[in-house]
């Protein structure tokens, strides 16, 4: 079984969280921030079946949104400084799980080190926001896998074989691959649980959001064309296709020819997907069953 070489933890102190206030947060956040752009009802309005959008809350929305915002911080914090989220950044509601795996990237490139960087205080940023936001109802971190998952997602797509393991922390190039399977996901994530959000004023901020994960996933999709990644970018593509449904939305980077790093629809719009079909990509199964990334699933209601 083939294993990568460990890499070397770097210097937190840039990543350490600012203090915030919590109550000016969560009053802010209530009139402001949702999880998704009200245009998706508009050009999507059958996504979600109306039984469940009737039943789910903004505050069921919200953690569903805080758990994956767990798992990307945690995954770009490691890989960035070597050490994720601080105990009182995960405690809440449910059961508090572990993380396993991830440690800082030996960079090569300092220029992909500094977007790592970056996106490791967003995500950091987004985590604090959508806790100080729910205040007591905040789900606690659940246990998060940075390690066999991402094994399991390789040989899914091709990457690894069946015996080889595949080490997202073990250089610049898999730690691209791996921060691909998660940035297209957190987009048509946010964009699909629009139609759930209850008050409209929670919609303003979802939408600043939602811009922050689409300038990630332009950042990953920008890197692995400029290195010629397209096979492996679009291998992930059809392995998240596999999970999701029968429509084949998912979109890989391009070609030699042609670029592809805007993957939207022929309206210029980009598609979403409902919390089942995230559940299925981050579960890395299509029946929904906890495992993958969430090998005990998500704190909350929509798990």
């Amino acid at each position: 079984m083939r294993e990568e070489t460990l890499g070397t933890a770097q210097d937190d102190s840039a990543m350490r969280p600012r203090a915030i206030n919590l109550e000016a947060g969560r009053r802010a956040f209530l009139g402001a921030v949702g999880l998704g752009v009200v245009g998706a009802a508009l050009f999507n309005p059958g996504s979600v079946k109306s039984a469940f959008a009737q039943s789910v809350t903004d505050v069921d929305i919200f953690n569903f949104a805080l758990n994956l915002e767990y798992l990307e911080a945690e995954f770009y914090l490691r890989a960035s400084v070597g050490q994720g989220l601080a105990t009182a950044e995960v405690t809440g509601t449910g059961t508090l799980g572990p993380v396993s795996g991830g440690r800082a990237v030996p960079f090569a490139t300092q220029a992909i080190a500094n977007y790592a960087n970056e996106i490791a205080r967003n995500e950091r940023a987004h985590v604090n926001t959508l806790r100080a936001a729910l205040g007591s109802n905040a789900v606690a971190r659940p246990a998060i896998d940075l390690n066999l998952a991402f094994t399991f997602a390789a040989r899914a797509a091709g990457l690894a074989g069946p015996n080889d393991n595949f080490d997202a922390f073990a250089n610049e190039t898999n730690f691209l691959l791996a921060a691909f399977i998660f940035e297209d996901v957190g987009v048509t994530a946010y964009n699909g649980a629009a139609p759930l959000i209850k008050d409209p004023r929670n919609l303003a901020g979802a939408a600043s959001i939602l811009a922050v994960e689409a300038y990630h996933a332009g950042i990953i999709r920008t890197i692995l064309y400029s290195r010629g990644l397209f096979s492996q970018a679009q291998a992930i593509s059809d392995a998240r296709d596999s999970l999701d449904g029968a429509s084949d939305d998912d979109q890989g980077i391009g070609d030699t020819t042609t670029s592809n790093l805007t993957p939207v629809d022929q309206r210029g719009l980009v598609y979403a997907r409902t919390p089942q079909q995230v559940l299925n990509i981050v579960y890395l199964n299509p029946n929904g069953q906890p495992t993958g990334f969430f090998p005990n699933g998500l704190n909350g209601t929509v798990r």
